[in-house]
């Protein structure tokens, strides 16, 4: 049999772009529905991460970094089985990722849906962290779910499982390469968004404009929420449009001038 250990080296992006932190300033408030739907009105409508949902819902968890990628492909038994599983994998992209994560990224691996392999578990989330990694989304499952909360690390995962990374039907096969995760392609360097509505992808070049676009729209939903509370006409308010937006704009150019 041919061996994982007799093949070459995972492949890998040697290197790539990492978000300025002009983008990650231009998207820091902005939701991960927002995000989503204001891409969407550019044209570009797949970004919203399908499956994957907060391991821990706390309130306000939001992360915003660059995206490093990490793949899974099916084992087959002439490459890889998962025998002599435990000295193989240090061998593998699971750990080659690790070891590139920078401070602030955010890890997205794709795992297919996989219900059984656990890509991550305790010992490597916590490497992820002491690395400075911002958070994690997979398309599949985890371990140590205990612990990997008491570590405190954002988690968007798809549920939990006992078994190791490569125990089941997968192994890591590539990093920081573009990946198909729930459904979106994620580039290694695209911009990740996440809170507890989910995980959506931002491309570099829409960040931006996208943060200050957003932040203007989530700025009027504050303002219609406010007045619906008041006992507003869901009509009159939302969407915010007509009188309730020639309302909105006297009363923020009042506040401007004051």
């Amino acid at each position: 049999m041919q061996t994982y250990d007799s093949m070459l080296a995972p492949v890998h992006t040697a290197s790539y772009v990492r978000p300025t932190e002009r983008m990650l300033t231009a998207l820091k408030g902005v939701s991960a529905a927002t995000a989503c739907a204001k891409l969407h009105q550019t044209g570009i409508t797949r970004t919203f991460i399908d499956g994957p949902v907060p391991l821990h819902r706390e309130p306000d968890v939001t992360v915003i970094g660059g995206a490093v990628t990490l793949e899974f492909l099916p084992q087959r038994e002439d490459v890889f089985s998962g025998a002599e599983q435990e000295d193989a994998e240090r061998k593998t992209a699971l750990w080659g990722v690790l070891e590139s994560i920078q401070p602030g990224d955010v890890l997205v691996v794709s795992a297919h849906g996989s219900h059984f392999t656990g890509c991550l578990g305790d010992m490597l989330v916590r490497y992820f962290k002491l690395r400075g990694g911002a958070g994690i989304v997979v398309d599949g499952r985890v371990r140590d779910a205990a612990r990997i909360r008491a570590l405190g690390v954002p988690v968007w995962c798809t549920g939990v499982t006992p078994h190791y990374a490569s125990q089941t039907e997968l192994f890591p096969s590539a990093f920081n390469v573009p990946v198909g995760v729930g459904g979106v392609l994620v580039t290694p360097g695209d911009l990740i968004v996440a809170d507890e509505d989910g995980a959506v992808a931002v491309p570099q070049a829409n960040a931006v404009p996208l943060g200050e676009d957003s932040l203007a729209h989530q700025d009027r939903e504050i303002f219609a929420r406010q007045r619906l509370d008041e006992g507003g006409r869901l009509s009159d308010y939302y969407p915010l449009t007509g009188a309730g937006l020639s309302e909105y704009l006297v009363g923020r150019a009042a506040e401007g001038a004051s």
